[in-house]
């Protein structure tokens, strides 16, 4: 790790900074893509004033001095491809409170400030606490001005707070509705081309329903229920991602009529563009969203939570680090964008051979890894697996990373 030494020049910004006792944070965010539909809307909870006077108590004072990592460096100058998290790493021992040290209100962790390569992070250590501050080489000595913090236009050169290409294929694959009928009025694959059974990328299918006048479409398969482990209650439901298409030509819809005086559709012709698994008679469509870029800040919650995992992205029985696992909490149940959440695994059911008896006993749960969360539906979320010692397995229990 680089320690440059830096000298503040007489024009800094914040005066308690004046030695070389700073560096970083992670003000960073993540850069993404996301579907603006009524399924996927991250709504804004209400903020409580007990949360308000804690986030701007935190804001004010950053962290202990203890919770900073043993070698955290001092100063640290951000690089093309670091994300926040693994720099957070680097800096603290629980790599979640980096809001704390950064200096971030609740409403700063919704709407942050971002980090860029080129910056440089500086720690700023006194009183017994640590906070981070931003600046720049200003001379050719060494001389550094602090910064105030600025949102930046460039969103797509911030940052991530994990690896984009973790999740950016699941911002748009991935979906969860609240009910199998969202996508019972959605335009649907009636033929591939004239001769085939499926269709494969390149290859023509026709369609029938309202394009809305839009070009670019995914592809889903029919929704598949998600039910909770612990009380089998369907909590949503998982439409496999099957590709994109292309609007070619109209086909007329129900307005042709034959010579004989029946009436019959045309279907609209379609290209597929891309794959994922082959396309076939029944698969539905669902415009391709807008991009909207959106900030992931890593953070506790600010509660007790309590959850499982539901489901792995595909058809794993287990599942690793880097992987996506969907979970039973969502936006109603107080989740949000950026959470990070300790994995457990569940204890082995056991007979005591020491006892004469031999009763059965469950051995404790072992917490194993940390989640990511990146996705938010009403009553489910999908998460990214940051670390793990062991496969997780469905019914895997989660907490917030405190417990």
């Amino acid at each position: 790790m680089q320690r440059p030494t830096q000298r503040l020049s007489s024009n800094q910004t914040t005066p308690a900074v004046r030695s070389r006792r700073g560096a970083l944070l992670l003000a960073g965010a993540i850069v993404a893509a996301t579907a603006a539909a009524p399924a996927l809307a991250d709504p804004n909870f209400p903020i409580t004033p007990q949360q308000r006077s804690t986030a701007k108590q935190v804001a004010d004072t950053g962290v202990p001095l203890s919770e900073l990592a043993p070698n955290a460096p001092d100063s640290y100058k951000v690089k093309s491809g670091d994300t926040l998290w693994a720099i957070s790493g680097i800096f603290l021992k629980r790599p979640w409170r980096w809001p704390e040290l950064w200096g971030m209100n609740l409403e700063q962790i919704r709407n942050p400030h971002l980090i860029y390569p080129g910056q440089i992070l500086y720690l700023d250590k006194s009183n017994g606490r640590a906070r981070l501050r931003l600046g720049q080489p200003v001379g050719p000595n060494g001389d550094v001005k602090l910064l105030a913090r600025t949102r930046e236009s460039a969103l797509s050169d911030a940052i991530g707070a994990v690896p984009l290409s973790l999740i950016e294929p699941f911002l748009n694959e991935a979906v969860i509705f609240s009910s199998p009928d969202e996508l019972a009025g959605a335009p649907r694959v009636v033929s591939p081309q004239e001769g085939r059974v499926m269709a494969s990328r390149g290859e023509t299918i026709y369609v029938l329903g309202d394009n809305v006048g839009k070009r670019d479409w995914r592809i889903f398969r029919e929704p598949k229920p998600l039910k909770d482990p612990g009380t089998g209650e369907i909590l949503g439901f998982e439409a496999a991602y099957v590709g994109t298409a292309e609007f070619i030509r109209s086909g007329g819809g129900n307005g042709a009529v034959s010579a004989d005086g029946k009436a019959y559709a045309i279907p609209d012709t379609y290209q597929i563009t891309s794959l994922r698994q082959e396309a076939s008679t029944g698969d539905r469509l669902a415009p391709v969203p807008q991009r909207d870029y959106l900030q992931y800040i890593p953070h506790a919650p600010g509660k007790r939570i309590d959850g499982q995992v539901v489901s792995f992205y595909g058809e794993a029985l287990s599942a690793g680090q880097n992987q996506i696992v969907s979970i039973n909490k969502g936006a109603s149940d107080g989740i949000e964008r950026g959470h990070v959440l300790a994995l457990w695994s569940n204890g082995r059911l056991i007979t005591d051979r020491t006892d004469p008896t031999r009763p059965t006993i469950k051995l404790p749960d072992e917490r194993t890894g940390l989640l990511f969360v990146f996705r938010v539906f009403d009553r489910m979320s999908y998460a990214v697996i940051l670390s793990v010692q062991d496969p997780v397995r469905i019914g895997d229990r989660f907490t917030e990373p405190e417990r």
